[in-house]
């Protein structure tokens, strides 16, 4: 370790002291949480700044285990995003149901951690250690309303099965350590394309990839590994779904990215068809069963298992020889943070008030009792059905292009998607009709968010607008996160 490794993973060290100094300015000045708040604010504001500074270079740390380059520079500041978001929509949530604010930011910041230090890891221990970072602080914060049966279910469910899953990813993992004789990231790919030109391949080799496959898809929520999915996103507080429904997953293509793109890019032929399936049930399992949901929060559980196997298409366009699936990818899951953020963020502000339920009833009459929320939720959901010209819009069509770009199945795999896209508008514009075609509800009535909310709320939207108006804004900068070619 020198001097020039602690600078490069400076952006983890300045995340993990921001949380710590969360929960020491707690100790030293209980229940004020205004302190809590700018000291999470203000830190999450100077590791943006740190990553930002670090734009355009490109080295490794520790041996090749850490890598910065646009890829990494991009995911993290997306997932200090989500974590200021997070954190904004939060405060009013907790305080009324007396949840305290400094662990909640902290166990967030750390989770967050975990996510960035996936995005730079090219070493496939690195890469295991850093998923569990991620992904012990989400079954924390699950549960973190432990008084609440739902959250104490979710958290079990999320907790087992998720456990499962890490040790069925780390036999993947150590199949290929065994194989290839590395960890290493570029070492695995080298060896693998050696293999390749030889003609032969590793007798374990399937094994793995089958191992690693499942362990992935349970982390995005793919089907038929999405079962935590509803009762998870339903059971937490809904600040926790909102960063549960983009963190984590966002987290899980950050490994796809990583391993399969990276590690397993010259054997990408023989994980083109896994992908294709996965996004194919995914897309449409999700969404067959979102239009059943009567309960909004649920829905958008369903919902969210659908935009996965969207994001998969443009994964699998990269496998059939599409460059620009990856960049389509990144552009999804830049949107799709703003847009499903702002979602759920509406329906916290409902459930201000301790009791309120995330019915589909409790949005009746919500654009005449609340006009500023309805509009926003309506910006929201016409953007996630993928309406013009918002940032949902061009996500799908990226995706798609990059797909029909590859031919073959991959052109199938894209219509498939158009006719999910267009069988989601149901469900998504139910909730608008219930907000402006319905009378209002007493349950639905909701006291005022408070201005950190609202600012929130107003980024999600003005981003969403943002992306959908002039989308180079993002193209360029996920053109240069592309660092995978070919």
């Amino acid at each position: 370790m020198s001097w020039s490794d602690l600078g490069t993973i400076a952006p983890i060290i300045v995340a993990v002291l921001v949380a710590a100094a969360i929960l020491i300015v707690d100790m030293a000045a209980p229940g004020r949480r205004d302190a809590v708040l700018v000291t999470a604010l203000g830190g999450l504001g100077v590791v943006a700044v740190v990553i930002l500074l670090q734009a355009g270079r490109t080295e490794t740390a520790f041996g090749g285990a850490y890598s910065l380059d646009n890829l990494t520079v991009f995911l993290d500041f997306l997932f200090v995003s989500i974590a200021v978001l997070t954190i904004l929509f939060a405060v009013d949530y907790l305080e009324p149901r007396h949840l305290p604010l400094a662990e909640f930011a902290a166990v967030l910041v750390f989770a967050v951690t975990g996510a960035m230090l996936i995005a730079a890891s090219t070493d496939l221990l690195l890469l295991f250690l850093a998923l569990e970072l991620m992904v012990l602080p989400g079954y924390m914060l699950v549960g973190y309303a432990r008084r609440d049966a739902y959250a104490t279910e979710g958290a079990i469910k999320y907790f087992l099965l998720g456990s499962f899953s890490s040790a069925i990813l780390l036999f993947g993992l150590a199949y290929v350590w065994g194989l290839t004789g590395s960890t290493r990231v570029a070492d695995v790919a080298a060896a693998l394309a050696a293999d390749a030109a030889r003609g032969t391949f590793p007798a374990g080799l399937a094994m793995g990839l089958a191992f690693m496959s499942v362990g992935v898809a349970f982390k995005m929520a793919a089907v038929p590994f999405h079962y935590w999915t509803p009762d998870a996103y339903q059971g937490s507080p809904t600040p926790v779904t909102a960063y549960l429904s983009v963190g984590p997953k966002v987290g899980a293509f950050a490994i796809a990215l990583r391993l399969f793109v990276g590690a397993l890019g010259p054997v990408k032929a023989d994980w083109l068809p896994v992908v294709i399936v996965l996004a194919a049930v995914t897309m449409t399992l999700g969404n067959l069963i979102a239009i059943t949901q009567d309960n909004v929060k649920r829905m958008l559980a369903y919902s969210s298992i659908a935009h996965t196997g969207y994001i998969l298409v443009g994964l699998a366009a990269y496998a059939g020889g599409q460059s620009s699936g990856l960049s389509a990818l990144l552009f999804y899951g830049a949107a799709y943070t703003f847009m499903n953020m702002g979602a759920f963020a509406v329906i916290a502000a409902l459930q201000r008030r301790p009791g309120v339920s995330s019915q589909i009833s409790t949005f009746a009459g919500l654009g005449r009792r609340d006009p500023w929320l309805g509009v926003l939720m309506a910006v929201f959901l016409l953007s996630l059905t993928g309406i013009p010209p918002l940032a949902g819009f061009w996500a799908k069509a990226y995706v798609i292009l990059a797909a029909v770009q590859g031919g073959g199945w991959l052109t199938a795999l894209a219509v498939l998607a158009m006719v999910n896209a267009a069988a989601a508008a149901f469900y998504y514009l139910r909730v608008v009709v219930y907000m402006y075609m319905r009378d209002p509800a007493e349950e639905g009535r909701a006291a005022a968010p408070g201005m950190l909310f609202r600012a929130g709320l107003a980024v999600s939207c003005v981003v969403t607008l943002i992306f959908g108006l002039f989308p180079a804004v993002l193209t360029a900068a996920v053109n240069a996160a592309n660092v995978f070619h070919g």
